[in-house]
């Protein structure tokens, strides 16, 4: 995941986010490798951005970005639903608001991501100081974006995917074989599974459940694909 911000006094570079979920599952199965998740954070780069975190102070140089674009584009239109499209962007752009927080129909998102704007990407508009780790978890958030951890004695590893993603495609991320091959997940929530020894008790005390192809995978979720191939 690649982080732009613009505003904020943070290093640049590939940062370790500092999980405590992950930390914890470390303290429990001493695992012989920990995979932690990643994220680059660059200053300005916001073509190339995942996502975009910036300061109140600081919005109107990203948003002026999109304004001209939007003059430009309104100026060459020939299409009447784009050009009211790009009427109603410079609107809530004027009012420094970004894109992504403004209301669009299916159809207008079609359209708009064909123009790309760059506020059209999760963009966080924030007030006052904040550390890189911060602004990591605060751009998981605005991108909807959440972890499931598998864990083991071998290793414990953290596995960024969007929002009410099904049990079956979180499978896919692990190995494109546990997708095709999908039969079962057994889950257990993190919050739940540090209330126990380790995972037998958590089987014996209820707490992990078995679940079909079609669940929507949580934030915190510990997964252990069943599949066959």
């Amino acid at each position: 995941m690649k982080i732009s911000f613009l505003g904020i006094d943070v290093a640049e570079g590939k940062v370790k986010y500092k999980d405590d979920k992950l930390n914890s599952l470390v303290e429990k199965f001493s695992p012989q490798k920990v995979s932690p998740f990643f994220a680059e954070v660059v200053k300005e780069d916001f073509q190339h951005a995942d996502c975009i975190v910036v300061t109140k102070e600081k919005v109107l140089d990203l948003l002026i970005i999109d304004i001209d674009k939007m003059e430009t584009r309104l100026q060459n239109s020939k299409d009447e639903p784009e050009k009211q499209l790009v009427q109603k962007c410079l609107q809530n752009l004027e009012m420094e608001i970004p894109l992504c927080d403004a209301a669009f129909s299916q159809q207008e998102m079609l359209l708009l991501r064909g123009l790309a704007p760059l506020s059209l990407k999760p963009t966080l508009v924030t007030e006052g100081a904040m550390d890189v780790n911060d602004l990591i978890k605060k751009a998981l958030e605005k991108s909807n974006m959440i972890f499931f951890y598998t864990a083991g004695k071998k290793e414990v590893k953290a596995w960024p995917v969007t929002k009410d993603l099904p049990v079956v495609e979180c499978a896919g991320k692990i190995h494109s074989d546990l997708e095709r091959g999908f039969i079962k997940a057994e889950i257990v929530n993190t919050a739940d599974f540090l209330t126990v020894h380790n995972m037998q008790e958590a089987k014996i005390n209820g707490l992990v459940k078995l679940v079909d192809r079609d669940y929507l995978v949580q934030d915190g979720d510990i997964l252990d694909i069943r599949f066959n191939v």
